[in-house]
C-alpha cells in the first residue's frame, strides 16, 4: 500500500494481505483523495488565521499611532491654553504635576492588578538609562517651547526631530530609511525653513527650547524602541520608573529656580476651569506618555515622530486662533503646507512599506518541520 503525504512525500508499505492488483490501485486513490483533502483544509485554516494575525497587527500599528496623535494633539492645545492664555508663571511647575500624575496613575494601577512591571531593583536605573533624563529634559523644554512660541511656529520647528530621528536609527538602531521616506523627511525639513525665514513674532529662547526639545524627541524615540526590545521592564515600567527617578531632581529645579514659590502664589488657583485644566495638562501628559511608548513598540521611532507631526497640522491652524500670539505672513504659510505635504507623504510611504514586511513573517516555513 502506498500512502501520499503532501503529494511529493510517498510512504511505502509492504502489504500485510495479498490483494488484488485493483483492490490496491483503489486504496492507492482514495488514500491520496484524503491526504489532498485533509492538507487543503489544514492550509486553509492555516492560511486564515495568519491573515487574522496580519490583520490583526495592522489594527494595532493603526490604532496605537492614531492614539499617540489625539493625545499628543489634546495635550498641545491643553498646555498653551494654561501656559499662555491663563499666564500661567512655570513651564518647570507644570512638568513637575505631570510627574506626579504619571507616579500616581501607575502606581494605583499595579496596586489593582490592572498594569504590571517588576519591582524597584538596585539596577533598575542601569538598565533604563539614559531615558530618565531625556524624558525630563524633553518634558520641560517642551512645554517651555509651547509657553513662548505661537502653535503656528512651535510646530513648524518641531519637524526638525524628524531629520534628528531619522539619523539616530540609523546610526543607533541600523534603520536605513528608502529613498521616498528620505525625500518626503527632507521636504519637510524644506517647508520648515521656509517658514521659519518668515517668522514676524521671533522669539530667540524658544527657538533654542525647540531644538533641545528636538533633539531630545530624536533620542527618547530611538532609545525606547531599544530598551524595549532589550529590556524586560516594558512599556509600564519605562514609564513608572522614569518619572519616579525624575520628581526629586525636577521638585529640586523647581525649588532653585523660584518657580515653586511662582506657581503657589499664581492668582488663578481659585478658578475652576484653570484648575480642571491644570490637572487635564497632568493627566494628558500621563496618557501622551503611554501612546508614545505604545506607537514606538508597535511602529517605529521615525513613524512616532511623523505622527507628532501630523498632529502639527491640526495645531499649526487651530494654533493661529489658540493663544493669541500669532502673526500671519503669505511666506511662512506656504512653508507651513510644504511641510504639511511632505507629512502626508511620509505617511502613506511608510504604512504601504510596514505592511508588505509583516506579511513577510507570516509566511509558512519552506524547511517542512509538518512533513
Amino acid at each position: 500500500m502506498s500512502v501520499s503525504r503532501g503529494g511529493n512525500t510517498t510512504l511505502d508499505l509492504q502489504p500485510l494481505l495479498a490483494d488484488s492488483d485493483d483492490n490496491r490501485e483503489h486504496e492507492e486513490k482514495a488514500g491520496g483523495s484524503v491526504g489532498v483533502t485533509l492538507l487543503n483544509g489544514s492550509g486553509s485554516k492555516e492560511l486564515g488565521h495568519r491573515e487574522r494575525e496580519d490583520s490583526s497587527v495592522f489594527v494595532k500599528k493603526i490604532g496605537s499611532a492614531l492614539f499617540y496623535g489625539i493625545s499628543s494633539f489634546m495635550i498641545t492645545v491643553v498646555n498653551k491654553t494654561v501656559l499662555t492664555s491663563y499666564h500661567f508663571p512655570s513651564f518647570l511647575f507644570l512638568s513637575l504635576g505631570q510627574l506626579t500624575a504619571s507616579i500616581v496613575v501607575l502606581g494605583m494601577g499595579k496596586r489593582l492588578k490592572l498594569v504590571s512591571f517588576p519591582p524597584l531593583q538596585r539596577n533598575t536605573f542601569a538598565k533604563i538609562f539614559p531615558l530618565p533624563l531625556i524624558f525630563l529634559g524633553n518634558m520641560m523644554f517642551g512645554l517651555g517651547g509651547t509657553k513662548t512660541l505661537s502653535l503656528p511656529m512651535f510646530a513648524a520647528l518641531r519637524r526638525f526631530s524628524i531629520l534628528m530621528t531619522m539619523l539616530l536609527e540609523l546610526k543607533i538602531l541600523g534603520l536605513k530609511p528608502s529613498t521616498a521616506v528620505q525625500v518626503s523627511v527632507y521636504a519637510m525639513i524644506g517647508g520648515a525653513l521656509v517658514a521659519a525665514s518668515d517668522d514676524l513674532s521671533f522669539n530667540m529662547r524658544g527657538y533654542i527650547y525647540v531644538m533641545i526639545t528636538n533633539a531630545l524627541t530624536a533620542s527618547n524615540g530611538v532609545y525606547v524602541k531599544k530598551k524595549l526590545d532589550t529590556s524586560e521592564i516594558g512599556k509600564y515600567g519605562l514609564m513608572y520608573y522614569n518619572s519616579l527617578f525624575m520628581f526629586l531632581p525636577a521638585l529640586a529645579l523647581n525649588y532653585a529656580t523660584g518657580d515653586l514659590e511662582q506657581a503657589m502664589n499664581f492668582g488663578q488657583w481659585n478658578d475652576s476651569v484653570f484648575v480642571l485644566q491644570f490637572l487635564l495638562s497632568c493627566v494628558m501628559g500621563f496618557i501622551l506618555s503611554y501612546s508614545t511608548i505604545l506607537c514606538t513598540q508597535f511602529n517605529s521611532a521615525l513613524t512616532t515622530t511623523i505622527v507628532g507631526c501630523l498632529k502639527n497640522i491640526c495645531v499649526t491652524y487651530l494654533g493661529m486662533f489658540i493663544g493669541g500670539d500669532y502673526v500671519f505672513s503669505w511666506l511662512n504659510c506656504i512653508g507651513i503646507n510644504i511641510s504639511v505635504l511632505a507629512s502626508l507623504l511620509y505617511t502613506y510611504v511608510t504604512f504601504r512599506r510596514k505592511r508588505a514586511p509583516d506579511k513577510q513573517t507570516h509566511l509558512p516555513s519552506t524547511r517542512g518541520e509538518n512533513v
